[in-house]
C-alpha cells in the first residue's frame, strides 16, 4: 500500500506540471531550480569543497594504500616466521630421528654388552662350581686316604701287637735309639 502511494505521489507531482511559461523566466521553476543548483554548485567550487573532498578521498586512499603496504609487509613477515618455523620443525624432527636411532643403537649396544655379561657370569660361576665340585671331591678323596691311613695304622698297631713279644718291642727301642743318635751326631 506505502509503495502504491509513493508510486503515485512521484506521477502527480512531475516537473510539467510544476513548470509554466517560458524556460528562460523567473516564473519557471525548471529555470529557478536549475540556477539554485548552478549557485549550489558555484558555492561549493568558491569554498573549495571538491578540492577537499579530492583531498579526504586521497587522504583516505593514502590511509588504505598504506593498510595495505603494511598488510603486505605483516604477510611477508608472517611468511618469513612461518619458514622459520617449518625449518625449525624439520631440523627438531630431523634431531628426534637421530635421537631415536642413536637409543635404538644404545638399546641394542647395551642388550649385546647384557648378554656377553651374562655369558661371563654363567661362566665364571661355572668355574666356581667346579672348582668347588673339584675341592670336595680333593677333601673327599684326602678323607677317604685319611681314614684309609688311621685304618691301616690301626690294623698294623693290631698285627704288631699280637706278633710281637716284648724282647722284640726291647730290641726296635734299642735300633730307633741307635738310629736317632746317629743321625743327630
Amino acid at each position: 500500500m506505502r509503495k502504491l502511494a509513493t508510486l503515485l505521489a512521484l506521477t502527480a507531482a512531475t516537473p510539467a506540471f510544476a513548470a509554466s511559461g517560458p524556460f528562460f523566466s523567473l516564473g519557471n521553476t525548471d529555470f529557478v531550480v536549475l540556477l539554485a543548483f548552478l549557485l549550489f554548485i558555484a558555492v561549493l567550487v568558491y569554498f573549495k569543497v571538491p578540492g577537499m573532498l579530492a583531498g579526504m578521498l586521497d587522504k583516505r586512499a593514502e590511509g588504505i594504500q598504506s593498510e595495505l603496504e603494511e598488510a603486505r609487509a605483516l604477510r611477508e613477515e608472517a611468511q618469513t616466521i612461518l619458514a622459520s618455523y617449518e625449518r625449525k620443525q624439520k631440523e627438531v624432527q630431523e634431531q628426534a630421528e637421530r635421537i631415536v636411532a642413536q637409543a635404538k643403537t644404545d638399546a641394542q649396544a647395551a642388550a649385546d654388552q647384557a648378554k656377553e655379561d651374562l655369558k661371563t657370569s654363567i661362566a665364571r660361576r661355572m668355574a666356581a662350581a667346579e672348582d668347588q665340585i673339584a675341592s670336595a671331591q680333593a677333601s673327599a678323596v684326602k678323607d677317604v686316604r685319611d681314614q684309609a691311613i688311621v685304618i691301616a695304622v690301626s690294623a698294623a698297631r693290631q698285627v704288631i701287637a699280637d706278633g710281637m713279644t716284648a724282647a722284640d718291642g726291647n730290641k726296635l727301642i734299642d735300633a730307633a735309639i741307635a738310629d736317632v743318635d746317629a743321625k743327630l751326631h
